[in-house]
């Protein structure tokens, strides 16, 4: 049974596809769970409140955060895109967000990052909380700036973040890559759950990935926060070999831990 550790618990990126998974999950976690984004979302159910908000908009957010007291931050631009785009979502967004938290006094945040972070990687490698960003692209960069900001944001103000680098958080892995980046959504509820939880959290990275036997991900620096997982792709691994072709080693999607956006031109 999951303790709620947090009367109002504001989740952002309630819309997308992680969002979706986490809604009911999260309800446990809390009193209140506050759901966001700049979509349409489904009505508020009981224990909820639904409010419609572009992170873009600097009074819109700072409406959004009165009240809460942790914040699990999914919203945002979460592939690929225009410059345009991630520069509004991922950084003026996530700016407005921070400094809300700060003028309200909210002291916890997960912020959902990314492994395309260290996509540059190969996977012949294992990266730990210590290794340098190797960023695949734009939307990389952008998780790597929050990862900044949010550091800045502790060291100057004291709101502790966990930065979780998600792999691949879908009900099983599609690819041979994903065997080594994936993460139930059972495995994401108790990371977060870890993460609101843990005693002291501070400045926290941690890679968001199942029990994988393959895995580039240590996180033997985020031991403080309590996250064991429980799920494990290695359950999926001879469907997912039946029925994918044997892997080009020539490929740059297969070379390097970021898959196929590492080939991704400008858009």
């Amino acid at each position: 049974m999951t303790i709620p550790s947090h009367h109002t618990l504001l989740m952002t990126g309630a819309a997308g596809g992680l969002g979706q998974a986490m809604r009911a999950r999260l309800k446990a976690n809390c009193e209140v769970l506050r759901l966001s984004d700049v979509s349409p979302m489904a009505p508020a159910q009981a224990g909820e409140e639904v409010v419609q908000a572009d992170l873009a908009d600097a009074d819109a957010v700072k409406a959004l955060v009165a009240g809460c007291q942790a914040i699990v931050h999914f919203g945002g631009v979460s592939t690929e895109q225009p410059w345009g785009a991630i520069l509004q979502a991922n950084i003026v967004g996530l700016y407005n967000l921070y400094e809300a938290a700060r003028l309200h006094g909210v002291k916890r945040i997960v912020f959902a990052s990314s492994n395309h972070v260290m996509g540059f990687y190969r996977q012949s490698e294992v990266v730990d909380a210590l290794s340098p960003p190797r960023p695949d692209g734009l939307y990389g960069v952008s998780k790597a700036f929050g990862e900044d900001l949010s550091r800045m944001y502790f060291e100057r103000h004291g709101i502790e973040t966990a930065c979780v680098r998600i792999g691949s958080c879908l009900p099983e892995p599609k690819d041979r890559r994903m065997l080594a980046s994936w993460i139930s959504h059972d495995d994401m509820h108790r990371l977060i759950t870890a993460c609101l939880t843990t005693q002291v959290l501070g400045h926290s990275i941690i890679y968001g990935t199942s029990d994988n036997s393959v895995s580039w991900y240590d996180n033997r620096l985020a031991h403080h926060i309590g996250y064991r997982p429980k799920d494990s792709s290695d359950v999926f691994r001879e469907a997912v070999f039946a029925r994918t072709p044997e892997p080009d080693l020539k490929d740059p999607a297969v070379q390097f831990q970021g898959g196929a956006f590492v080939k991704i031109g400008p858009l």
